[in-house]
Formats: structure tokens, sequence, C-alpha cells
């Protein structure tokens, strides 16, 4: 019988983000994100953030990035993510 590598398990789904709660007081969509920002993120992508499923740094800077250029404002990634 074969062994495979144990590896550490992580909670990926952590619920819901601030980033949710705070895009429905802008009245904001995924859309919005999506369309503000410059680089490339996808509506998933917001729709995880939002319901609190693990992203990479690379990911939640991203959409931080769309975050802020969507309402004008500047907010840091403790703002928006809880972990």
């Amino acid at each position: 019988m074969r062994q495979g590598k144990v590896i550490e398990e992580k909670i990926l789904d952590l619920g819901e983000q601030p980033l949710s709660l705070l895009m429905a007081e802008k009245g904001l969509k995924s859309h919005d994100l999506v369309t503000a920002s410059t680089e490339q993120i996808t509506h998933k992508m917001v729709q995880r953030g939002c319901k609190g499923r693990r992203l990479t740094k690379k990911v939640q800077g991203k959409l931080l990035r769309a975050f802020d250029k969507a309402t004008g404002e500047s907010h840091q990634l403790a703002d928006l993510f809880t972990y």
C-alpha cells in the first residue's frame, strides 16, 4: 500500500467578508469592480472574495485596487478581508 504526503488542511471558506458589506453600502455590484479594474479580474474572483473563499494575496490586491478605483477612496486589505 502506497502512502501519499499528508498535507495540512486549510479552512477555505471563511464566511462573508467585509468586502461584501462595503460593496452593498456603496451600491456596487461585481460588474462594477470588473469594469473599474485596469487589471484582469473576473466576476468569479469578486464573488469568491465576497463569500469568503480564500484568495491569494495577488488576487486580494487586484480586488482592493478595483474597489478603490470604483469608490474613489483608499482602503487597506484588512478593510476588505478578515484573513
